[in-house]
């Protein structure tokens, strides 16, 4: 099932990006503009400074919350259950729809050198894999980030993504198996597939079938904090 479910989501991919190029629109993921990362957790200009220590969400449209409100995106949704659970870090949401690992790479020191962060939740490839970009630029992008953020002793949590199959098995696979060489190699912790139960399944994407929906994005934020749970320190002090 999880296998039928992956290849819908990969034909819906490809799909979603023939659709948006016949309407004369940018490939599905960069349908709004490049615009400065929000950070979801600021409701008040006028607030003390918080000075929580940070994790920042890297990464494209399915981080930015594309077609959802700023509320449901995933960091917004990983904030509240850092609230529940007692944890003191403010999630700051560094999504752009539209980005490739190029253009994470080229913005990883503005989003790393404000403030105390402790934790890099790193998505990003899936423009890449769209677009049939070289495998090995993406590995050397996110290597060069994981190892930027593990040189300011920053933990990382990869997350993997699939490629569509319109560029070849031998493509498809090896963009895979990229992100699990990098865990590897890096000994960094892994999320094998962001869109793992999510991606495929139309009661939870919207009707693009790339991004998921309010339901869909639930479900990937607790994918995420199984993944990310595990890095994070229950003792650090509060702002």
């Amino acid at each position: 099932m999880a296998t039928m479910l992956r290849r819908s989501f990969l034909l819906l991919f490809v799909a979603g990006a023939v659709t948006a190029c016949s309407r004369g629109d940018e490939p599905a993921g960069a349908a709004e503009p490049v615009r400065q990362p929000a950070d979801l957790s600021r409701t008040d200009v006028a607030e003390p400074q918080d000075t929580r220590p940070r994790i920042v969400a890297l990464g494209d449209s399915l981080t930015a919350g594309l077609g959802l409100n700023a509320s449901e995106a995933w960091p917004a949704l990983i904030q509240q259950r850092l609230d529940e659970e007692g944890y003191a870090y403010r999630v700051i949401n560094a999504g752009v729809s539209g980005d490739t690992t190029a253009g994470g790479r080229r913005r990883l020191d503005w989003v790393l050198g404000d403030g105390d962060v402790r934790v890099l939740v790193l998505e990003l490839g899936a423009n890449d894999g769209l677009r049939g970009l070289s495998v090995d630029e993406m590995k050397a992008n996110l290597a060069a980030m994981i190892r930027e953020a593990r040189s300011r002793d920053i933990k990382v949590l990869l997350c993997g993504m699939e490629a569509p199959p319109n560029f070849g098995p031998e493509y498809t696979a090896a963009f895979r198996q990229a992100f699990a060489d990098l865990a590897a190699e890096h000994d960094v912790a892994f999320l094998p597939f962001f869109l793992d139960g999510v991606a495929g399944v139309p009661s939870l994407n919207q009707p693009d079938g790339i991004h998921p929906n309010a339901e869909g994005t639930r479900r990937v934020a607790e994918l995420v904090w199984r993944a990310l749970e595990p890095l994070l320190d229950r003792s650090t002090p509060t702002s």
